[in-house]
């Protein structure tokens, strides 16, 4: 035989191996974890990490038996500061699947760079409209929520309640935009007041006149992190709380902001897709857990992070430690692992479809002030977007 042609051929052997070894089992995995790890909202982004890492001590440090790595990054809350963290986990870190995003001014630029590299993307909080309709993408999961149905929960309880008049608070930025549309989706009274503020604003003083002028039954704010905390001491401090209902989607109510803010949220309601004391044997685990580790309660953001986990491993224990997207993605679209949730599945734009909760802030046995279960306010709950998406 010609001895370039063997050679040839010998190269070309080798290079089919490769490709076959790359789409074998791993001995790995690296997880690429981009979130908020300083600023008004790195309280968030902490309970993220914190979840996601309680998994993996869960788990004994693996996922789906592969010794796992977690890479993390501090966008802090900035696009730009994303876009180069993600250049880095990809090309230099090389991570296997992506999770951890809080915000949605930071996840939609920095998205296709991540999805152009099919690369998975589990997305622990935000879960834009972007990519829960016609523009649904086979490597994007949402395993948090869709951002308007937490808000559509605390809509449809508005309306239960009979307010008729509700005034309306959001950061202008993507997401808190798709919250007041998601609160407007199932609320059937008037509006007061629609008012857009800054992102990362802490100080209300101009907002809180407007709502004492205009008077509305009740006011739902979307303001998470430090600008909620703000945004409650000063309506409580202007002496607003006496006639007006708080009420917030759970990330404007959870148990960071209950610690920071204290006496003046007791009695707040707020919606979420979890709570701490949400009966089933994977949330008292995960709870009891995470309180004797980091010594405080965990948040919604907490159990995102830890639900990404156990998930990511059941997929990867499915695939018998196949990393690539092609094996991933079938597995993970299973959801066979058990959520702190209870029943989780995911709809065909890889959104959940889950009961959303009513959470009241009362005072327990302890005399500490903690979100208490008050009910379902959604059961099995599909966003609308879904319809659109063409995914199978």
């Amino acid at each position: 035989m010609n001895r370039h042609l063997w050679s040839r051929r010998a190269l070309a052997a080798l290079v089919c191996i490769s490709a076959v070894a790359s789409a074998s089992a791993a001995d790995k995995i690296k997880v690429g974890m981009l979130t908020t790890l300083s600023g008004p909202g790195s309280a968030l982004g902490n309970e993220i990490r914190d979840g996601f890492n309680l998994a993996l001590q869960h788990t004994g440090g693996k996922l789906g038996g592969l010794p796992a790595e977690v890479v993390v990054a501090d966008d802090q809350q900035k696009a730009d500061t994303g876009r180069q963290a993600v250049e880095r986990l990809l090309k230099r870190d090389r991570v296997d699947v992506m999770t951890g995003i809080v915000f949605s001014n930071v996840l939609l630029p920095v998205m296709p760079a991540i999805l152009q590299s099919d690369t998975i993307y589990l997305s622990t909080n935000t879960g834009p409209e972007n990519y829960a309709g016609a523009g649904c993408n086979p490597n994007f999961f949402a395993v948090a929520w869709q951002n308007e149905d937490i808000p559509a929960a605390m809509g449809k309880y508005a309306t239960d309640q009979g307010y008729k008049s509700v005034a309306l608070i959001a950061p202008d930025y993507p997401g808190g935009r798709e919250s007041l549309k998601g609160f407007k989706r199932l609320y059937k009274g008037g509006l007061s007041e629609e008012i857009y503020t800054q992102l990362g604003q802490l100080d209300y003083g101009v907002e809180i006149s407007r709502l004492r002028a205009s008077k509305p039954d009740a006011v739902f704010f979307f303001l998470p992190g430090g600008m909620g905390v703000n945004f409650i001491k000063q309506f409580n401090g202007a002496g607003l709380s006496k006639d007006i209902a708080l009420l917030a989607p759970g990330f404007s109510g959870d148990e960071d902001t209950i610690a920071a803010v204290g006496a003046p949220i007791a009695g707040m309601r707020n919606t979420s897709q979890w709570a701490a004391d949400l009966d089933n044997p994977a949330n008292r685990k995960f709870v009891e857990d995470f309180k004797k580790t980091y010594k405080r309660t965990p948040t919604l953001y907490a159990s995102q992070g830890y639900d990404a986990a156990m998930l990511l491993d059941s997929a990867v224990r499915q695939t018998g430690g196949k990393l690539d997207a092609d094996a991933l993605r079938p597995a993970l679209r299973r959801a066979d692992f058990k959520s702190v949730r209870g029943d989780f599945k995911f709809n065909r734009n890889q959104y959940p479809i889950q009961n959303y909760y009513l959470r009241v802030v009362e005072a327990g046995a302890d005399g500490k002030l903690a979100n208490k279960l008050s009910g379902t306010v959604l059961t099995q709950y599909q966003d609308p977007f879904a319809a659109t998406c063409q995914m199978k």
